[in-house]
């Protein structure tokens, strides 16, 4: 069994949903509070071994170090290579000069099971010797009309129907296992799915069938149940696009999104699955790069916004997981930000992981001059790696 430690106040029902899923497959969606109080006293043990062995690896590591850790980068960006597909020594070396947390694959990288099975297992293998700790292999893999591996017929795996045909959330866990179980097969251990978003918008295409529907609540009880079912099969989970992309005008991957909705008209609707997200183990969650004019004051993408994250996602909806940024090569942040620039300002907005930045050297660059000169505290990027370890250690 994998046991996943978040921050300093994990509750009981976010320590154990994860483990409830592997143990009772009838019950997608989840465990009771009294059964998670039971078994409390048999996880705090390994959950505090857990915490102190990853203080002694943060106590260790160079900043360069840390930095590296919360970067997730394509498989192309990292080799050079436009289509990477076989991870050779050459690998072995660019890992070693860069040793990155995560690399996150796409289609032309994945050709066949054989030959996606041998590239994450060596790339596994050197990232363990650069780091000492697991990569997070990534990928999206929702089902329907995203599905790297699915939709692939050299995989010959089962193709799961888009969210929006899932009828209830014995379906989602089902959709969520396996996919999970093929996923774990090849090698991944991090799916960027579910869609956690309300379609609020009835004219929204860029999520559209992704989602699990207009209704918030069954959004909620299909994203947990498939997020249950990929912990069956030992994958990490992320719930998107936080704060909600279902009901926004526009697409962050040509320019910017927006929402005009308030606090308290998000606080009702689209984000009540984020605010489930933590008490039921949600590993991940994704920042997407919406403006939220009526909340932030401004249009700055939510992803690099104190206000969404630290504040309002951490503070007010008391998420301790692992926070994502969506890809910060989008338009929505790459046509308006540098590289370096939206790297730092995710992090002072509390992301810990920092998602296919347009130039890795120089988001590295900005952030490590942004340590150096103060503008961010070294214990600021403590507290996003020692999430990271956590994670990471749970996996091994």
């Amino acid at each position: 069994m994998k046991i996943r430690i978040w921050g300093k106040h994990t509750t009981i029902l976010s320590t154990f949903v994860l483990l409830a899923a592997t143990v009772l497959l009838a019950y997608p969606g989840g465990m009771s509070k009294s059964n998670a109080a039971e078994r409390l006293a048999a996880l705090t043990p390994q959950s505090e071994q857990i915490r102190a062995e990853a203080e002694r690896r943060l106590a260790d590591m160079t900043l360069e170090q840390k930095l590296y850790q919360m970067f997730v980068v394509t498989a192309d960006q990292l080799s050079g290579a436009p289509a990477f597909t076989v991870a050779d020594d050459g690998m072995r070396g660019k890992l070693g000069e860069r040793p990155v947390g995560g690399v996150i694959f796409f289609a032309q990288n994945l050709v066949s099971g054989q030959q996606t099975s041998e590239m994450l297992k060596n790339l596994q293998q050197y990232g363990k010797e650069a780091s000492g700790v697991p990569l997070f292999l990534c990928v999206d893999e929702e089902g329907g009309r995203v599905s790297k591996i699915g939709r692939n017929s050299q995989f010959g795996v089962k193709k799961i129907d888009p969210m929006a045909d899932i009828a209830d959330a014995g379906q989602a866990y089902e959709a969520g296992a396996v996919i999970g179980g093929y996923l774990r097969e090849l090698g991944f251990n991090v799916n960027f799915a579910p869609d956690a978003d309300v379609l609020t918008n009835p004219d929204n295409q860029a999520i559209g069938d992704r989602s699990f529907g207009t209704d918030a609540g069954r959004v909620t009880e299909c994203a947990v149940a498939y997020s249950n079912g990929l912990h069956s099969q030992n994958i990490l989970s992320t719930f998107k696009h936080y704060p909600g992309h279902g009901g926004t005008v526009g697409d962050t991957h040509d320019g910017c999104a927006h929402t005009d909705k308030t606090y308290e008209e998000l606080m009702g609707n689209e984000l009540m699955p984020f605010r489930a997200a933590g008490e039921n183990g949600v590993d991940l969650i994704m920042a997407a790069h919406i403006s939220a004019p009526a909340v932030v004051g401004d249009n700055t993408p939510c992803s690099l916004s104190h206000r969404m994250i630290a504040e309002i996602l951490r503070g007010d909806l008391g998420y301790e997981g692992l926070v994502v940024t969506d890809a910060l090569n989008m338009g929505a942040v790459a046509e308006n930000y540098s590289a370096a620039e939206a790297a730092v300002l995710a992090v002072k907005a509390g992301a810990d992981l920092i998602l296919m930045p347009a130039d890795l050297d120089a988001a590295f660059m900005g952030l490590h001059q942004a340590v150096r000169s103060g503008e961010i505290p070294e214990s600021r990027i403590d507290e996003s790696v020692r999430r990271i370890l956590c994670a990471k250690l749970c996996m091994e």
